[in-house]
């Protein structure tokens, strides 16, 4: 049921214990759409959007962080530390404001947009900007976690993977059998990999009949595991996903390679024509980075993937509500502005059904 949170959901799943607290946020049980629009321009009748912007948060990543600090209290932590380019800050100071556990969130400065930068803020957690990328700011918090024993909540936290792998048996709940394809976004890898750790945990139990083929893909910017070496600088518009030297590279090639699925990288103009589409034929507004999964599904598409008779599901991984400023690149209606009186109205409406 929604509210009940993961932890409660699928205690049999995860590393809980009788000490474990069973906290939630509410997290989880978020919606499995079909697609109204799409679905035609890549000929697939059974196109689906798993819709991870609806989590507490606004994001994917309360999936893994509630099992994160659900482990840290049961551990007595004195505090949880973050590197983020926005939607894990945001969820960790959450989950700490919620829960009494201090939290420092470390952030490359100018790299994580406004809207995730004001719920860290409101969360009140503290917040450190450093003069340097996503992967600069991840290697000094991993050292000062070790060196402090304060707890580490990205995904380099195996219990964060833990909490992530959720979203698969949700997706097998949902439908009653498991997808042909999986689409995700691939910024510092850990969902891809969650996701098949899942799907083959379902499997082992014999609770779905079949796996589905992982298909990730990173920005072209930011594309270290398509090109098989890190990138010193990523570049993209797409900052939830600019991150030049993934944690868990091995962990997606892994899934890519026993799930026979690819990772391919789109380009900025592909996930914002991708974002743009969501948006206006499908009433779903998703951050930038979450649109590469479905940027790429039609980049394959255009490749010459056929995906008729195939069950696919896009993991949108945030709202668009995440990053608003991320509109003056995407295509927008106009804003008719007319004097208050009636015949202005009335007029404005007959020139736009004329147009």
């Amino acid at each position: 049921m929604p509210g009940t949170g993961i932890l409660n959901l699928y205690r049999e799943f995860l590393p809980v214990t009788e000490s474990t607290p069973l906290i939630t946020l509410g997290e989880g049980a978020t919606p499995l759409v079909r697609s109204a629009q799409l679905s035609k321009l890549v000929e697939c009748e059974d196109l689906f959007f798993k819709l991870e912007g609806s989590n507490p948060t606004g994001s994917f990543k309360d999936r893994g962080m509630v099992v994160a600090f659900a482990k840290a209290i049961e551990e007595h932590s004195t505090g949880a530390i973050c590197a983020s380019t926005g939607n894990t800050s945001a969820s960790a100071a959450a989950y700490g404001a919620r829960f009494n556990l201090p939290v420092i969130v470390v952030v490359p400065s100018g790299g994580i947009s406004s809207s995730k930068l004001a719920q860290v803020r409101a969360h009140q957690a503290k917040i450190i900007s450093v003069r340097g990328n996503f992967d600069e700011a991840l290697s000094m918090v991993q050292r000062i976690a070790k060196e402090q024993s304060i707890t580490i909540v990205n995904s380099v936290n195996q219990y964060r993977l833990e909490g992530q792998k959720t979203g698969a048996f949700e997706i097998i709940d949902q439908l009653g059998f498991s997808p042909d394809y999986i689409a995700l976004p691939v910024g510092n890898a850990g969902n891809i990999l969650s996701y098949w750790m899942g799907f083959s945990e379902y499997m082992h139990r014999g609770l779905v009949k079949s796996l589905p083929k992982m298909m990730g893909f990173q920005a072209e910017g930011a594309s270290p595991i398509v090109e098989n070496r890190p990138v010193e600088n990523p570049v993209t518009i797409a900052s939830a996903i600019r991150i030049g030297n993934p944690v868990n590279w091995e962990g997606a090639l892994t899934s890519v390679k026993e799930s026979k699925g690819v990772i391919e990288a789109v380009t900025d103009a592909e996930i914002v024509d991708a974002c743009s589409k969501m948006a206006s034929l499908e009433g779903i507004f998703c951050e930038l980075a979450s649109a590469a999964s479905v940027a790429g599904i039609l980049k394959l598409y255009k490749a010459g993937w056929n995906f008729q008779g195939k069950r696919v599901v896009c993991i949108i991984t945030g709202s668009g509500l995440k990053q608003p400023d991320m509109t003056e690149h995407m295509r927008l209606s106009n804003i008719v502005e007319i004097p208050a009186t009636f015949e202005a109205l009335q007029s404005a409406i007959f020139e736009s059904r004329s147009e």
